[in-house]
């Protein structure tokens, strides 16, 4: 099982054993539910996002620059990708073995992202990688980059945690958490004041795929999704009109 979480810095951070790059499996922790966004995070309507690969094949670069461009069709926000900069998003395929963002104004905070640093990270693509998995990272990773956050945090994400089970199973490989991480990263909800956000859609592109033994409500599993939904739109559109 993998996990990704936006960390107390900012930074959405998927985490995998560091000898793996292969796609994550289904019991992973992907995306899922109906997204929000802290309004102090996003960007100007209209503004064009300067995106620059710090690294990466060709072939990545193409895909992900592909990938990304889904969300121009659902709201003001472009992406111009450019070879030098300045720029707000910086790519790379080789930070770290995990995949993680930004989450959206964020990137211009020079001590979390100093300029010769990434902003979002990659880690386990590459040339060969299936399409639906370039499309389940690039479109999460990039959702994060234009300010949304992890809907299991969302004021109205409404499963039920299994406290024991969460704290086991984030307490050891390969997150190794503390309580307060878990609490902070997990369990906790994020405080609705200077939120826009929606009712949980479990089929949201920032949602997580949770395995069901870390619920308490016997729902099941939470969904792992690829495409940006419905709602994910909408809200987009009323963000960046």
């Amino acid at each position: 099982m993998m996990f990704q979480i936006q960390t107390h810095s900012g930074i959405s951070l998927r985490v995998r054993p560091p000898q793996q790059r292969a796609p994550p499996g289904n019991d992973e922790v992907i995306h899922v539910a109906r997204m929000a966004v802290p309004i102090s995070k996003k960007w100007d309507p209209g503004q064009i996002l300067r995106c620059r690969f710090l690294d990466g094949s060709p072939t990545m670069k193409r895909k992900v620059e592909a990938v990304a461009r889904t969300w121009e069709k659902h709201c003001s926000i472009r992406f111009r990708f450019v070879t030098k900069g300045p720029e707000e998003i910086r790519i790379s395929f080789r930070a770290d073995p995990g995949s993680w963002s930004a989450v959206g104004r964020d990137a211009l905070n020079r001590a979390a992202f100093p300029v010769f640093q990434p902003t979002m990270n990659f880690g386990w693509l590459t040339d060969t990688t299936p399409q639906v998995e370039y499309d389940r990272v690039v479109l999460h990773e990039f959702g994060h980059a234009l300010g949304a956050v992890h809907e299991h945090q969302t004021p109205t994400f409404d499963r039920l945690w299994d406290r024991k089970a969460v704290l086991k199973y984030f307490q050891g490989p390969p997150n190794y958490w503390s309580v307060a991480e878990i609490e902070h990263n997990v369990l906790n909800k994020l405080n609705p004041t200077g939120m826009k956000f929606t009712k949980f859609d479990p089929k949201s592109i920032m949602l997580y795929a949770f395995d069901a033994r870390l619920f308490a409500d016997n729902g099941g599993p939470t969904n792992s999704n690829s495409a940006i939904s419905q709602t994910d739109i909408a809200l987009m559109k009323s963000l960046y009109p």
